[in-house]
């Protein structure tokens, strides 16, 4: 296989795909590399080529023709150079080098802790999402979707036709912040449309302002969950809860790479270019703000790792557009300060260690509580606690540790 490209891409999302088909349009070889089966990230889940959107179908059909070379299954452990990446597959590791490099890594969910949310039947919003689209039955199932943000819309809809008894959505934000954010929808026509849409469908589902879940109750499986819906508790039965608090960006491989993050997330000039030279990033992983904004940051990330800033330049404005976007929906969705004091002493926050509030709370950082807990230092690496510890402690880690994801013995030998 080719090991030398022009461009490579990690990500295969949104993002990822337009800058690999923006800069494949112009000539150059063109790798994409993603640790999914299938191509088109979360949001176009399954395959960019199955999907209704027909931006997907159509940015998969021009990577066809243009002889990108896709790596699925394939995850980047680390840079043994600059200029150079070894990648690990199911059956191999490999080094690859790129001249530049577009960065298109994505978010994951943001979880808080609160009593209960380790419970079997507890999972992200999203999480719960993606497992009903690859086939995990939840028909019949009783389920409350809660958290925040546009996505408990979309993840309800998705549920409810897999079969789901969508039992109510509970949004954390008041009612002053959703009518501001729903008046800004009018700049954005297309995104005001796709709301109506879900609204229609959705109508038969219980929509709860300014409120959030507070603990969720079962004997070895979620049984209830209770709700603090303005200034009362409620207590309801349901089969499964889906709950997210928005989403964070990926930012470990770019800091890995020596990538200045501002933020949450990885800092990104006009070009779509980071602190490094030759390295971009595009997409959720410089600031989070949906589909629309992911694709045209990675065409103009694409187009500028082939140096072609003028036609770059042309996408300025409609970038600008989903950015004011951004910021709308990060004011209407800012997270209320309640939900830090929803974990008791003996709520764990730290899954893979089974480290609980009552402990890390007496340390002052993210370093102290690492050495003194071994919070952050199971298989995830802080993926899920270190969003958590954030907003509870204002944490943020202060390294980190290559590989950026397990790696087998092997891979790392014969690099």
């Amino acid at each position: 296989m080719k090991r030398d490209f022009d461009v490579i891409v990690i990500g295969a999302g949104p993002a990822g795909l337009a800058a690999a088909s923006a800069a494949a349009a112009h000539g150059a070889s063109v790798a994409i590399v993603d640790d999914n089966p299938y191509s088109g990230g979360q949001i176009w889940r399954g395959g960019a080529a199955a999907q209704q959107d027909e931006r997907a179908r159509q940015l998969w059909a021009e990577l066809q023709a243009r002889q990108a070379v896709v790596l699925q299954q394939t995850r980047v452990l680390y840079a043994p150079e600059p200029g150079k990446l070894l990648l690990q597959t199911p059956q191999q590791a490999q080094v690859l080098s790129y001249r530049r490099l577009v960065l298109a890594t994505g978010a994951r969910e943001l979880l808080l802790p609160f009593p209960g949310w380790t419970l079997p039947g507890v999972s992200g919003a999203g999480g719960l999402q993606a497992l009903a689209k690859g086939g995990y039955p939840v028909q019949g199932k009783r389920v409350v979707v809660a958290g925040s943000g546009p996505l408990l819309l979309a993840v309800a809809a998705t549920l409810q036709d897999k079969g789901a008894i969508v039992s109510a959505i509970v949004e954390q934000a008041g009612s002053m912040q959703l009518a501001r954010f729903a008046l800004g929808l009018f700049a954005t026509p297309e995104k005001l449309k796709q709301a109506i849409q879900l609204g229609r469908k959705l109508g038969n589902v219980p929509y709860y302002r300014n409120s959030y879940i507070s603990a969720a109750h079962g004997a070895g499986m979620l049984e209830s969950v209770s709700v603090r819906h303005g200034s009362r508790d409620e207590r309801w039965s349901c089969d499964l809860l889906a709950c997210g608090y928005g989403l964070l960006p990926n930012t470990e491989l770019a800091a890995s790479l020596g990538c200045t993050l501002r933020g949450q997330a990885v800092q990104a000039d006009e070009w779509q270019q980071t602190s490094q030279p030759n390295i971009f990033c595009a997409g959720e992983s410089s600031g989070v703000g949906g589909v629309d904004l992911a694709l045209v940051e990675g065409r103009i990330a694409g187009l500028a790792a082939v140096e072609r800033q003028d036609e770059a330049s042309l996408h300025f404005a409609e970038r600008a557009r989903w950015q004011r976007f951004a910021a709308r929906l990060e004011r209407g969705f800012a997270l209320r300060p309640e939900l830090r004091a929803l974990a008791d002493d003996d709520t764990i926050v730290c899954r893979c260690e089974d480290v609980c509030h009552g402990e890390l709370k007496e340390h002052e950082s993210w370093r102290s509580a690492k050495l003194h807990t071994r919070c952050g230092m199971g298989p995830c690496q802080g993926r899920i606690c270190g969003g958590a510890t954030g907003l509870l402690y204002g944490w943020r880690p202060d390294s980190v540790r290559v590989p950026v994801v397990p790696a087998r013995i092997d891979s790392i030998i014969t690099s």
